[in-house]
C-alpha cells in the first residue's frame, strides 16, 4: 500500500497554499488583530467557493466526494498560513440540514468544561451556529439566540472570545457527539501540524538571512541543531495526523481510533508549540516584539491545545487503551 500522497492530493494542498499565500499573506495578522476581528471574510468566501468546506460532501451534493484524509492535507495549510475563523466546526457542519456549506460554525464541547465555570465561545460575532457537544449527545444552537459579552483579554489576539451565561437547547443532531470529538481532534491536529511546519520555515528563513560574527546564525552548530529538532518534530506529527484520519476513514477490527486520534493530537500540540517557541528563541531579541509574526503561530498553538481535548485529556485516554 501506498502511504505518499496523490497527484490529486499534491494538487490540492498546493491549490489552497497558492490561495493562502496570495490572499492572507503574513502581514495580515497584524492588521487583523489591529481591529480584533480575527477573520478574514474574502478569504473565507474564497475557500468556501473553491469547495474547501464542502469537500466532504457527495458530489451529487456539490461536494468533492473526499474523505478525511484529504481534509488534513487542506487544513495543514489553513494552519501553516495560520488563517483564523471556525474552521473545524464549518467543515464538519456541512451537509447538516439547514445549514449552508461555508456559513461559519462552532464547536462547544460542554463535557469538557468544569461545573461553574464561565463558558467562552471563540468568534461569537462570526458564527451561525453552534454545535454543542454534551456528553454522548450533539447538538445544533442557531447562534442568533446566544447572548453573549466579549472578552478583551485573549490569549490568541486572532481568536476573539465571547461569554455567555447558558446555552439553548437546541437540536438534537444524529449520529451522537464521538464522530464530532474525534474528528475535530484530527483536524485540529492537522492545524496545528501546519503551525508546526510554518514555524520551522520562519525561522530557517531568518537562519539565513541574520548574521552574527560575520556570518549567518544558520551557519553556527546550535541554531542548526535547533531548526534539524523543529523540522522532526513537524514531521512526525504530520504522519501522526494522516494515519489518524485513514483510520477514521477506513475503520477496521485491527484499527483503534483513539489510540490513533489521542496519538496525533499529543504530538501535533507539542510540535506546534514548542517549534513556535524555539522560533522565538531563533530569533533572539526580535523573537518578542509584535514586529516578527511568530508570536502568532505561539499564541494559536496554546489555543489549539484546548480544543477537542487537551495533553492530559489525551494522555489518559491513552493510558486507557494501552
Amino acid at each position: 500500500m501506498d502511504f505518499l500522497p496523490t497527484e490529486d492530493q499534491e494538487a490540492l494542498r498546493a491549490g489552497v497554499r497558492e490561495i493562502c499565500t496570495d490572499q492572507f499573506p503574513r502581514e495580515k495578522l497584524g492588521e487583523l488583530a489591529a481591529v480584533g476581528t480575527g477573520f478574514d471574510p474574502a478569504l473565507w468566501s474564497t475557500l468556501t467557493e473553491l469547495g474547501v468546506f464542502g469537500l466532504r460532501l457527495p458530489e451529487d451534493e456539490g461536494g468533492l466526494g473526499l474523505g478525511l484524509g484529504d481534509a488534513v492535507l487542506v487544513f495543514e495549510e489553513l494552519g501553516r498560513a495560520l488563517v483564523p475563523g471556525p474552521l473545524v466546526g464549518t467543515l464538519l457542519a456541512a451537509g447538516l440540514p439547514g445549514i449552508e456549506v461555508g456559513a461559519p460554525v462552532g464547536i462547544f464541547d460542554l463535557s469538557a468544561e468544569e461545573p461553574g465555570r464561565t463558558l467562552l465561545i471563540e468568534h461569537p460575532d462570526v458564527i451561525k451556529h453552534l454545535v454543542v457537544l454534551d456528553g454522548d449527545e450533539a447538538r445544533i444552537v442557531d447562534a442568533s439566540e446566544l447572548s453573549t459579552s466579549p472578552i478583551k483579554v485573549l490569549i490568541d489576539p486572532l481568536t476573539p472570545l465571547g461569554k455567555i451565561a447558558s446555552l439553548p437547547t437546541g437540536t438534537v443532531i444524529e449520529g451522537g457527539a464521538t464522530r464530532w470529538r474525534q474528528e475535530g481532534a484530527v483536524l485540529t491536529a492537522a492545524l496545528e501540524t501546519g503551525i508546526a511546519m510554518a514555524a520551522v520555515e520562519i525561522a530557517t528563513q531568518y537562519a539565513k538571512e541574520r548574521e552574527q560574527f560575520g556570518k549567518p546564525i544558520g551557519a553556527f552548530q546550535a541554531v542548526k541543531h535547533m531548526c534539524a529538532d523543529m523540522h522532526v518534530r513537524a514531521q512526525i506529527a504530520s504522519v501522526a495526523v494522516h494515519a489518524a484520519a485513514v483510520t477514521l476513514d477506513f475503520p477496521s477490527d485491527g484499527a483503534d481510533p483513539i489510540r490513533a486520534v489521542s496519538s496525533a493530537k499529543i504530538l501535533a500540540d507539542e510540535a506546534a508549540a514548542q517549534n513556535a517557541k524555539t522560533s522565538v528563541q531563533v530569533h533572539g531579541g526580535m523573537g518578542f516584539t509584535w514586529e516578527v509574526v511568530v508570536h502568532y503561530y505561539l499564541k494559536r498553538a496554546w489555543v489549539h491545545a484546548t480544543q477537542f481535548g487537551d495533553v492530559d485529556a489525551h494522555a489518559d485516554a491513552l493510558a486507557g487503551v494501552l
